[in-house]
């Protein structure tokens, strides 16, 4: 597999990982505006090539149809296998940038928002319902030319729902239908990575995996625990989430073995 590799915290850490398993990797950055890579990588084989970076890789994969390339995902919230299981499926709304702009109320209630596509435009967080139309407004005023790639349009959608006290938090590396790394990252409010997760936890995301086996090729799925037990929280890009404590080696392997051949 050749390993593309954009410049910045995480990638390092992954290759870190592919020097002690011996696999060859490039560096580069990504041109603003128009996301070329710089230098322009030398591809050996298009149908061995994975790039780590920013989620926005997948326009310069899509576009040189390079494979796996960056192993997109499908919005987690309308997988029927997972709805009975999601943190965010009672009580969701599902709204444009516009809608929220030109039509939301603003109670002074605090939502838990996101956009529904695992696009990275703003990370998940808890908003009062004036910030997040304020938000919205922000972009609304704003020509659709005039915003850059990767940052909320008009027409995102976002999923708004209430916000529920997490007691665990564990992200799940899912590579070929098989939870291949998984680790602690969230502890109530306190931000806490460990290289653990409990025996329960891990069987209900083996559950979550088994129940949509077609989802992705590879993918990171996020569980949690509260007063009521364990839900699914969110999917996220393999290429383009945070490691935390994953044993990247074991990741590096999995994601090694999908190259044609192997």
């Amino acid at each position: 597999m050749q390993w593309i590799l954009q410049r910045f915290e995480d990638p390092s850490k992954l290759a870190e990982a592919l020097t002690r398993l011996g696999l060859p990797f490039t560096w580069h950055k990504v041109v603003p505006f128009v996301g070329d890579l710089d230098p322009e990588p030398d591809i050996a084989d298009p149908d061995q090539v994975v790039l780590f970076g920013s989620y926005t890789l997948w326009r310069y994969a899509e576009a040189r149809g390079l494979t796996p390339g960056v192993f997109r995902i499908a919005p987690y919230v309308q997988e029927e296998a997972w709805q009975p299981f999601l943190l965010n499926g009672i009580g969701a709304r599902f709204l444009t940038v516009r809608e929220v702009a030109e039509g939301l109320t603003d109670t002074g209630a605090s939502w838990f928002v996101r956009p529904v596509e695992d696009s990275k435009e703003i990370p998940g967080r808890v908003a009062t319902t004036g910030e997040i139309i304020t938000m919205a407004r922000k972009v609304l005023a704003l020509d659709a030319e005039e915003i850059p790639a990767g940052s909320l349009r008009h027409d995102t959608q976002l999923m708004l729902t209430p916000p529920v006290r997490i007691l665990r938090e564990w992200r799940v590396w899912v590579v070929a239908g098989e939870i291949v790394t998984a680790c602690l990252y969230k502890e109530g409010a306190r931000v806490i990575y460990r290289a653990e997760i409990d025996e329960d936890a891990r069987a209900f995301a083996e559950r979550m995996v088994r129940l949509n086996p077609g989802y992705a090729q590879a993918y990171v799925i996020d569980i949690c625990r509260t007063v009521n037990g364990l839900h699914l929280l969110e999917t996220n890009c393999i290429n383009a989430a945070g490691f935390y404590a994953a044993d990247l080696q074991k990741l590096a392997s999995a994601i090694e073995a999908l190259a044609p051949g192997d």
